[in-house]
């Protein structure tokens, strides 16, 4: 079997994350993005906040949303992480993750290392431009 796409891996990323978010927290974020970078993987997510954390929002209890907050991610940032080395066949060094409880958008950064294999690494920003370069210093 030949090696994915590099927008074959963004897409698989980006519809575990939402089965996940659906499955573990009852929420449909609508929109994902997946992009590759050199070592680097970004995810940005929309409508990410719970009912409850909407609702402690809006009666002012800003604190305990935030509290809410760390609790989910203490769950489903493990999660995540393993996802993606599932489907990339890769570490994970690190993943760093934000929601905004205002706006219901939440970035993570994960920190990959090494970039999986693909067919088509010319379209991962910076990593082909990078390797490029290294080879004509040569």
């Amino acid at each position: 079997m030949s090696a994915p796409t590099i927008g074959q891996l963004e897409r698989e990323i980006s519809n575990r994350i939402r089965s996940l978010y659906n499955v573990e927290l009852g929420l449909r974020p609508s929109k994902i993005n997946c992009h590759f970078f050199h070592g680097e993987l970004a995810i940005t997510l929309e409508n990410t906040v719970s009912k409850i954390e909407q609702i402690l929002i809006k009666s002012g209890s800003d604190i305990l949303a935030e509290q809410v907050r760390i609790d989910i991610d203490r769950i489903i940032v493990p999660q995540i992480q393993y996802l993606v080395e599932e489907v990339i066949g890769k570490p994970v060094l690190d993943l760093i993750t934000h929601t905004n409880l205002t706006t219901g958008r939440t970035g993570m950064i994960v920190f990959i290392g090494n970039l999986p294999e693909v067919r088509n690494p010319q379209a991962i920003p910076k990593a082909y431009k990078k390797k490029v370069a290294g080879s004509n210093s040569n």
